[in-house]
């Protein structure tokens, strides 16, 4: 009997959650960009920039709780992930301002993003490897940074270092805080964070695709 087999009561638990989880994302600010209002990228002065950066991964609930998810992912010496975490993160909000991302494609992007936390449940569960938290944070820093395409270099730069002080903060604390969380609520609370984190993920999902 593999882990999904033995999970499934606990996975049904978190799924079955989904409807009121996708009432409560229909307030969530799942397409927001630029937080504290704002506006265009283009007229984002360098503070502005960075206290962009620093906000938008920690106010989109999509962003925010893949990185807290980390925390029950049962990552083998989590604290070493940091910097990779980072540098794919980065690497992905780099790469976004070479490749801009067409507007009929955003919702579509967007449930991919909400669909990597259910990636993280089936993570949590050992069904999927831990080595897929690389690619699935380069397409949060992906959307991270289509938000501020067209900017001057100037704040540009200080987003993207906005973006490595607020993700950089949180996952030093989740990141810390992993194993003892593990131990706290043990293989049972493992599974049934899975179940409610996949539940989460499908339910932004669907909320990006017909919003």
């Amino acid at each position: 009997m593999n882990a999904l087999t033995k999970a499934s009561p606990m996975l049904r638990a978190g799924v079955t959650s989904t409807a009121g989880l996708l009432t409560l994302s229909l307030f969530s600010p799942a397409h927001a960009h630029h937080p504290f209002g704002m506006g265009d990228s283009t007229d984002l002065s360098a503070l502005q920039g960075l206290l962009s950066g620093i906000g938008h991964p920690l106010l989109g609930p999509d962003h925010l709780l893949f990185l807290l998810a980390i925390a029950f992912v049962g990552l083998q010496r989590p604290r070493t992930w940091v910097i990779p975490l980072l540098a794919a993160g980065l690497g992905g909000s780099v790469l976004s301002q070479f490749i801009p991302l067409p507007d009929a494609v955003a919702p579509w992007a967007e449930a991919l993003v909400s669909l990597s936390l259910v990636v993280e449940g089936l993570m949590a569960l050992t069904v999927t490897p831990t080595s897929w938290l690389l690619p699935l944070v380069t397409l949060h820093g992906f959307l991270l940074g289509s938000t501020i395409v067209g900017a001057e270099p100037t704040p540009l730069a200080t987003y993207f270092l906005g973006l490595l002080i607020g993700q950089g903060a949180l996952l030093l604390v989740v990141t810390s805080g992993s194993q003892s969380l593990l131990e706290r609520i043990g293989a049972q609370g493992q599974r049934l964070g899975a179940g409610i984190w996949m539940g989460i993920g499908m339910a932004f999902a669907w909320v990006a695709l017909i919003d």
